[in-house]
């Protein structure tokens, strides 16, 4: 995992060398291992990386890697799983490698094939490719939107890095995208491709920017898109295959030069991961967990269940208010765009660092595949509301002037689908409610919402539905980015199994009543690896990976609270009654939650 940036001129104008470093260096806790740059004057391409280095730990992995005849030159982070595959198909082809790493695989492919070769690419990943010959340049990200990549466009340059905080650095007063705090306070995230900065944008998922650096033309396609489909129709294919991608992807994702490990929550994606990466690892799989103070939030009897079926090297971690105390100023710091997630994955990748590794699997991905969440549940009852008529459902914006907060949200269902039904299964604040905490109209807040066109296949059955609503904004925006950002902030990298892109097209390709069962929670995934997984595991009630924030914040006091309330341009009068509603056990911790981050993680705030 690495980090990357870069400034291109078709205008021809100079580019400062300390500028790109700035961009560079300001990430550099993504790559602690090794730096580089690369820039062509004559071109106007400037590239930099940070390194952090997993395949091929020699130098031979240095980046920006340029091919033997000089004329492309790449700057990559993340990890491509079948580069072995590809580089045997090369090599049959007559190509030679200098190293062992996938980043050599990348540039030869594209020698070979074009941006064809984008296609053949499985894993995780964002890169800049610059041919010097065709006078072109390419941004791609991989098929889910697993690695980040922000991108700016202006009248005369494309800037592009891993994270916004390169751009700041390129530029200490970047215009703030006046927005950001109405889609904080009311998706509890960032959505995409938006960011707190104006004209900073997220690069589609499984989409490449080309340009051409002689005339400033652009344009953004799709080069990988997985659709819903209804191939595999029989219950016993569909295990098959199942089981069959799963095992294939755990084993591609234990592919390493460094240290690597599994962290281990106690639920049944994460358990399923180290059980099957134990079947290769055996007696050098190391597993990592997190354990609580607060009972009613530890998983480690759970935990302990699944290891007793392995013989790994285990380290289990607590975690404490005194370390979520003490780790606040870095937690925010590390957020690099404002989430009310992500602190459950800082302290895992903490702990995954002082257990000496460089990479853990993680199970996300899981719930959004097979069916893990409430959502998959409560949609028969929405889906009703999808034949109403415009008038009656505009009916539902009486009930944001109920005094109980559950009720205010169905006021999100006069809202126009697919939002109003992810708003209302997780949004933070009501439009009315947030234009009274930020001092604007209803207007503005609705106004910045029809702004978002979420990529949501709306002619779905309900469960693939709901799939492809988890999967499109609440991992994609908020639970893959926060892990990103989150794990970097300690030189580790996260991967995730699940959201192999052959594992995604098997289960997008099963019919829908064979893949998902209203008793049974994940019951494909389950009755596919039934021979392996413990049945205190499967028939647990669904906790989910939760810190005790409820406890925690309340604990703090509400001297935290007010503080951030003082710097966040946020009504005061409204964040009280927040805070006494909390305290009485009326509200979700993540509303106020919400505000603190809003003022500890603005723009002006995080350069300071």
């Amino acid at each position: 995992m690495c980090g990357i940036a870069g400034i291109i001129c078709w205008d021809r104008q100079k580019i400062e060398e300390d500028v790109l470093l700035r961009m560079r260096d300001v990430m550099t806790h993504r790559g602690p291992d090794d730096s580089g740059f690369y820039i062509n004057e004559r071109k106007s391409v400037a590239l930099g990386h940070r390194r952090l280095s997993i395949i091929d730990l020699s130098s031979l992995g240095h980046q920006p890697m340029l091919a033997e005849d000089g004329n492309v030159c790449l700057v990559y982070n993340g990890e491509i799983y079948n580069f072995l595959d590809i580089r045997k198909e090369l090599r049959d082809k007559g190509y030679t490698f200098n190293s062992t790493s996938d980043t050599e695989v990348i540039l030869k492919a594209y020698q070979e094939w074009g941006e064809q070769a984008f296609e053949r690419f499985n894993g995780m990943y964002a890169f800049c490719l610059h041919d010097k010959k065709e006078d072109l340049l390419y941004l791609a990200r991989d098929h889910a939107g697993i690695k980040p990549l922000y991108y700016s466009l202006t009248k005369g340059n494309l800037i592009f890095a891993s994270e916004t905080k390169a751009f700041t650095a390129f530029h200490p007063h970047w215009e703030k995208n006046s927005d950001w705090k109405i889609y904080l306070l009311t998706f509890g995230h960032m959505p995409e491709p938006f960011t707190t900065l104006n004209n900073v944008f997220m690069l589609p998922q499984g989409s490449l920017l080309r340009l051409d650096i002689e005339t400033g033309k652009h344009e953004i396609m799709k080069f990988n898109q997985i659709n819903f489909s209804q191939k595999i129709i029989n219950e016993k294919d569909a295990l098959e295959q199942v089981r069959d991608t799963f095992t294939e992807s755990v084993k591609r994702h234990l592919i390493s030069d460094a240290p690597i490990g599994v962290f281990l929550s106690g639920g049944i994606d994460s358990s399923l991961i180290a059980l099957v990466a134990n079947t290769y690892q055996k007696e050098n799989l190391r597993t990592l967990s997190i354990i609580f103070d607060e009972k009613e939030y530890s998983e480690e009897t759970y935990q302990d269940i699944v290891l007793k079926k392995m013989n790994s090297h285990h380290h289990k971690y607590l975690v404490t208010e005194n370390d979520f105390t003490n780790n606040l100023e870095n937690i925010f710091q590390a957020m690099d765009q404002p989430t009310i997630d992500g602190v459950n994955t800082y302290f895992i990748a903490k702990c995954a660092k002082e257990d000496g590794l460089k990479a853990v699997l993680s199970g996300l991905g899981g719930d959004e595949l097979f069916g893990g969440y409430s959502s998959f549940t409560r949609i028969d009852h929405l889906w009703k509301v999808k034949w109403l008529s415009k008038n009656i459902r505009n009916l539902f914006k009486l009930s944001e002037f109920s005094g109980i907060d559950k009720f205010k949200r169905f006021s999100f269902l006069s809202m126009q689908e697919p939002l109003s039904f992810y708003l209302l299964l997780r949004g933070i604040y009501t439009p009315k409610t947030v234009s009274v905490i930020l001092g604007c109209s209803v207007n503005d807040v609705q106004k910045a919402i029809k702004k978002l066109n979420p990529d949501i296949h709306q002619h779905l059955g309900k469960q693939n539905f709901v799939s492809c609503l988890e999967t499109n904004l609440y991992m994609k925006n908020q639970l893959l980015r926060d892990t990103d950002v989150m794990s970097m902030r300690h030189s580790v990298e996260v991967r995730v199994p699940f959201l192999d892109r052959k594992l995604i097209e098997t289960v997008f390709s099963i019919r829908e009543d064979i893949k998902f069962r209203k008793d049974i929670p994940k019951f494909l995934l389950v009755k596919a690896f039934e021979h392996i997984l413990p049945e205190e595991i499967t028939t647990r009630k669904k906790q989910g990976f939760t810190f005790p924030f409820d406890v925690w914040i309340k604990k703090q006091g509400k001297g935290l609270f007010e503080n951030a309330v003082s710097k966040g341009g946020i009504n005061k009068k409204y964040a009280d009654r927040v805070w006494n509603e909390f305290q009485q056990g009326n509200i979700h911790w993540s509303k106020v939650w919400a505000m603190v981050v809003a003022a500890a993680t603005c723009p002006s705030t995080m350069n300071n």
